[in-house]
């Protein structure tokens, strides 16, 4: 089975313009996140519209595709990528996450030995300990999954609900997981998903993966417990840097 990782990448950004090529460590994000992603797929492409992301890409020995300024997302970006590759599945890698787990990549190609996998993605089991209100925060997106392993639902609110419980014995009555937003795709799928109008479900949570659940695709679950650190804004980056002087 041939995989393709594809990182989108946009310079335009509400809350940190031109992130891609923020500098961290002495090279730009949009490098330090193809280089891990390489050591772990060799066809590693950044997908970009914007010509000075594609010539920090080719500067540095990456390969960089340009693509439609238009794409409603990231998702839309990889397919764009997907109609011309050869590979069996496809990799959606954050570009702003520059510390990336590769465990969590493999665990994601992992899924693709059951031929029923259609789509791939990654959760955390939420930890007790850091509270109700952490769980209760509408910016951690929550799952549950069935027997099989298979996502049944994401949402902002808190699931499973539990009856007849005080909420606030909930997080010792059910076990709760947080997702993690790295998917994978087989081609033909991904290239399917890109022409699916945005959903009711979609529309009500802001969380595209319902788009999919509700037109009948199934997502595949892997678990990890690695941390994930993204970097949304100039003070991220600050914090990035203190990490990774911690990392020498």
């Amino acid at each position: 089975m041939k995989f393709q990782a594809v990182i989108p990448a946009r310079y335009a950004s509400t809350r940190f313009p031109g992130k891609p090529l923020a500098v961290l460590g002495g090279k730009t994000m949009i490098q330090r996140v193809w280089e891990r992603v390489s050591d772990v797929i060799a066809d590693a492409v950044v997908a970009t519209d914007d010509l000075r992301i594609a010539d920090a890409v080719k500067s540095f020995g990456g390969r960089a595709v340009m693509t439609s300024e238009n794409h409603r997302s990231g998702t839309d970006r990889c397919a764009e990528v997907a109609s011309g590759s050869d590979a069996d599945v496809i990799i959606n890698i954050q570009g702003d996450e520059p510390f990336i787990d590769l465990e969590q990549i493999k665990a994601v190609m992992d899924c693709f030995s059951d031929p029923h996998t259609q789509i791939a993605t990654l959760v955390r089991q939420f930890d007790p300990a850091a509270g109700f209100e952490a769980l209760f925060d509408p910016n951690l997106v929550k799952v549950v999954i069935d027997d099989n392993g298979f996502a049944m639902y994401f949402s902002r609110s808190i699931i499973p609900y539990v009856r007849g419980v005080e909420w606030q014995n909930w997080l010792d009555s059910a076990t709760y997981y947080s997702h993690i937003g790295l998917y994978a795709y087989r081609r033909d799928v991904l290239l399917e998903l890109a022409r699916l109008p945005q959903s009711s479900l979609e529309k009500a949570e802001s969380l595209e993966q319902l788009r999919w659940l509700q037109n009948g695709y199934r997502i595949k679950v892997a678990q990890s417990d690695s941390p994930t650190i993204g970097i949304d804004t100039p003070e991220d980056l600050e914090a990035a840097e203190k990490y990774l002087d911690t990392l020498k």
